[in-house]
């Protein structure tokens, strides 16, 4: 599987969400708490191509969006072949 990056934050329903989705797939992430770490809230704009909100996702460095994006990604059967290596 690619590598799976997701940037949440403490209490987000949304980040939860996507956080099982990606498990129940068996896809491995490296979370990066910007709340924990302010700090890198500036790296996930800069990646995100501004996006402020979390979960910011980025799969095989690819930037897949948030948790909106990640289920219709689902939902329309590509997200498989997109976390496939």
């Amino acid at each position: 599987m690619k590598q799976v990056e997701i940037y949440t934050s403490a209490f987000c329903g949304y980040c939860a969400a996507a956080k099982r989705l990606l498990r129940d797939k068996g896809a491995e992430y490296a979370e990066i708490d910007v709340g924990r770490e302010p700090e890198r809230r500036a790296e996930m704009i800069q990646r995100a191509d501004g996006g402020r909100t979390v979960p910011q996702i980025f799969i095989g460095g690819r930037h897949i969006g948030g948790c909106d994006e990640l289920y219709e990604l689902e939902r329309s059967g590509k997200l498989d072949g997109i976390l496939a290596a």
